[in-house]
């Protein structure tokens, strides 16, 4: 599976268990908003697993696109300088949204995608975060549903990658480079 060994730092199992009560909620949570469709947007690459485990996990309609935003480049320290790789294809306007991350850190990366998004107008914006890293934030921005809280460690799999590798990793780990 993997050629080193890494400090598992969230099991699969406490993943899928929390996966299944986000969805839980957050069905809940639009079922009484009555919302017709929860429009999910996916920041590429680190959320496609848990938007995919996610959104099985809902007992409600919804549509899915992707964006695609970069902060990290090959290190792993955020550089703070976002930039928009890959823009939604569809309308959001007067749309109930839901903004799928893989984790928060400093927050400059989801202060901008808010930014962008907002401007196009939905009836309701809201963030759902695999993980969150408070002790990093540099914004105010906070996950309306949140999968775990975490240390400050860099960490990959479940989605999450070092450089584009590590992503196919089960659990999330802690990454320490040599």
């Amino acid at each position: 599976m993997m050629s080193k060994d890494f400090k598992v730092l969230i099991h699969e199992k406490e993943i899928g268990k929390r996966v299944h009560e986000l969805g839980a909620q957050i069905s809940e949570h639009y079922k009484k908003k009555g919302a017709e469709c929860l429009y999910i947007i996916g920041v590429l690459k680190g959320s496609f697993i848990f938007l995919s485990d996610l959104v099985r996990s809902l007992s409600i309609p919804c549509e899915i696109d992707f964006l695609e935003a970069s902060s990290y480049g090959a290190s792993t320290v955020s550089s703070g300088e976002v930039k928009l790789v890959r823009d939604i294809r569809f309308s959001i306007k007067d749309r109930d949204v839901l903004i799928v991350e893989d984790i928060l850190d400093t927050g400059h990366t989801m202060e901008y995608l808010l930014k962008h998004l907002s401007a196009q107008k939905p009836k309701s914006l809201s963030i759902c975060s695999f993980l969150d890293k408070p002790s990093r934030r540099k914004t105010a921005v906070k996950a309306d549903f949140l999968g775990f809280t975490i240390d400050d460690h860099f960490v990959i799999g479940y989605g999450l990658d070092f450089n584009n590798r590590y992503r196919e990793v089960r659990s999330v780990v802690i990454y320490e480079p040599n």
